[in-house]
């Protein structure tokens, strides 16, 4: 049987790089069908593994270079550097991700942004002239003031003195010093890979949907809410920029409204604009079945995450699309209007979580050559 499968899977979150997930994806198919024209597109939506996409899809360096971690301790970080274009991209969870914090030190009063703002200097330090920011996966509710502060602003309390960059300071801050920016970042064009829409503030904002899940208590979520509202006023105040609503400004801890602000950054839903970079549409075009991957499919994932962008694509093309995952969540049902046909997961029998993890490679390898021999059979039948 001579057919085209697309592989275009998303990072499998602590398992499987994208390109190592892409990787078992065609040895499945090949399991399947030996002599399949398989193609590998690899892709993320801006959250953990921008990074390696880019290098594999833009034939890039990984630079790595040591900055401050969520907690300011020094953590070894990478960005891709492309030298023919002077492009650097830019992962924000490699300088200040939760995954770099054990569970007992997330705190987002206590994080900062500073390491993501210390990786843009080491870009423009290489030359960068254009700057891709993916900001998923972050540890932080600081609204970009520890990446700003690395790029020469100053945040001052009522009394002209400095805060401490991080989430806890938001409240405390009066004013904003620009004499100390970086000069070369009004020659910067950035783009923020962003794969969500929350405002800043309030009940969708930065705060109350996603500094839980960073480690705040229902005080802090409160504490962090307000500070997030004291920082758009001052914005608002010194600057003439608004973001306290503004679609994305809530992603990441507030990161996408201090790109914004600060660096004159665009927004941009991450996975259209790593769709463009690594010519999904016309991988897929022709193609006969495309198959993505992501560690959990969700009713979250229809909201511009790697498998819904995938099968919009495929949906566009008129070809069928079955997704891959390690758990099928709630709402997983409602993604067939989006262009998922189906939704298969990885785990075989009961097992753990850090078992269905530790064994992802060989466990998507067999669930991909069932979903493509069940492919081939109906196909053959119809």
């Amino acid at each position: 049987m001579n057919l085209r499968i697309v592989a275009a899977p998303n990072a499998l979150k602590g398992s499987l790089q994208a390109p190592e997930a892409a990787e078992a994806m065609k040895r499945g198919i090949l399991a399947a069908i030996p002599h399949c024209h398989v193609s590998c597109i690899p892709i993320a939506d801006g959250g953990d593994g921008l990074t390696e996409v880019m290098v594999a899809a833009l034939g890039g360096e990984r630079i790595q270079t040591t900055v401050s971690g969520p907690r300011m301790e020094p953590v070894i970080a990478s960005f891709c550097f492309v030298s023919q274009s002077k492009l650097a991209v830019v992962e924000m969870a490699e300088a200040s991700g939760l995954v770099l914090l054990s569970e007992n030190r997330q705190d987002p009063t206590r994080t900062t942004t500073y390491g993501t703002g210390e990786l843009i200097l080491a870009a423009l330090n290489r030359g960068a002239t254009q700057l891709i920011v993916g900001i998923g996966g972050s540890a932080t509710c600081d609204g970009g003031i520890g990446m700003a502060s690395a790029l020469g602003f100053r945040f001052l309390d009522r009394n002209g003195e400095e805060v401490e960059p991080v989430g806890g300071s938001l409240s405390a801050i009066s004013a904003i010093d620009q004499t100390n920016i970086d000069p070369r970042l009004s020659k910067v064009s950035i783009s923020v890979a962003c794969d969500v829409t929350n405002p800043l503030v309030g009940q969708n904002g930065a705060s109350f949907v996603y500094s839980p899940q960073k480690g705040a208590t229902t005080e802090q979520v409160i504490q962090l809410d307000k500070g997030l509202a004291n920082l758009a006023r001052v914005i608002r105040k010194e600057m003439g920029i608004d973001i306290a609503d503004m679609p994305g400004a809530g992603a990441a801890g507030g990161i996408g409204g201090g790109l914004h602000a600060f660096l004159n950054a665009i927004l941009t839903p991450g996975i259209d604009l790593v769709m463009k970079i690594v010519g999904l549409k016309d991988a897929v075009a022709g193609a006969d079945l495309v198959l993505t991957a992501e560690g959990c499919i969700d009713k979250q994932t229809r909201f511009n995450k790697g498998p819904a962008g995938v099968a919009r694509i495929a949906k566009e093309s008129g070809v069928p699309c079955i997704a891959i995952c390690g758990s099928v969540g709630d709402g997983s049902w409602d993604l067939y209007d989006v262009g998922i046909d189906a939704v298969f997961s990885i785990c075989k029998g009961p097992q753990t979580l850090s078992e269905a993890m530790q064994n992802a490679d060989s466990l998507l390898i067999r669930c991909t050559e069932q979903v493509v021999r069940a492919f081939c059979a109906g196909r053959s039948k119809s």
